[in-house]
């Protein structure tokens, strides 16, 4: 889920930007600290939306640097376990798919597909279902449930977010039209 939050930070502006319209240099320098950064509590800080107040300045001995205190709003990513969330698979592996669900990638383990046997088609780069003829590929859309979540701050690329399209409503797009249409168009 995104939402759209108010936080608090000291930002070092280096000491080749001071004469410089500070906001522009504060906003900056939050944007290249914290936009794409993951925080256990905050979540995925995709965007620095707006700068709200910035304090005095302090220099510290030795570092020519002037930190400021500010407070802003930024845009984050929260993956809060039981959301449905619609993405896209990025790429599909023997165990399972990787789905890009916006600022992360959640995994849909191959388990977790259908209530049918989904096996790995290395060849084509895909899931195929053993009876019903269906298979998941790279660049199909989705609607999934979050229902794990482990965020690892120190190396957010060992993050994971757990997927599952075994409940009703859920599945790869295609699937839920067909589901859809009446039974008069299936049978044509």
């Amino acid at each position: 889920m995104y939402k759209k939050m108010k936080l608090a930070d000291t930002i070092r502006v280096a000491p080749d930007l001071l004469g410089k319209d500070v906001n522009q240099n504060v906003k900056s320098a939050l944007r290249t600290k914290l936009e794409g950064r993951i925080d256990k509590d905050i979540g995925a800080i995709v965007a620095i939306t707006q700068i709200d107040e910035i304090g005095e300045g302090h220099i510290l001995v030795g570092d020519g640097a002037v930190y400021y205190d500010a407070k802003f709003q930024a845009i984050v990513f929260v993956p809060t376990i039981q959301e449905v969330i619609e993405g896209e698979v990025v790429e599909t592996v023997d165990f399972g798919a990787f789905v890009s669900i916006g600022a992360m990638d959640g995994l849909l383990h191959v388990s977790q597909v259908t209530d049918d046997f989904m096996s790995y088609d290395g060849k084509n780069g895909r899931l195929v279902s053993k009876g019903g003829g269906r298979s998941l590929a790279e660049g199909d859309k989705l609607r999934a449930r979050i229902v794990a979540v482990s965020i690892n701050e120190r190396d957010p690329r060992e993050s994971k977010i757990g997927l599952t399209m075994r409940q009703h409503s859920l599945g790869k797009f295609e699937w839920l039209e067909e589901a859809r249409r009446p039974t008069a168009d299936k049978e044509e």
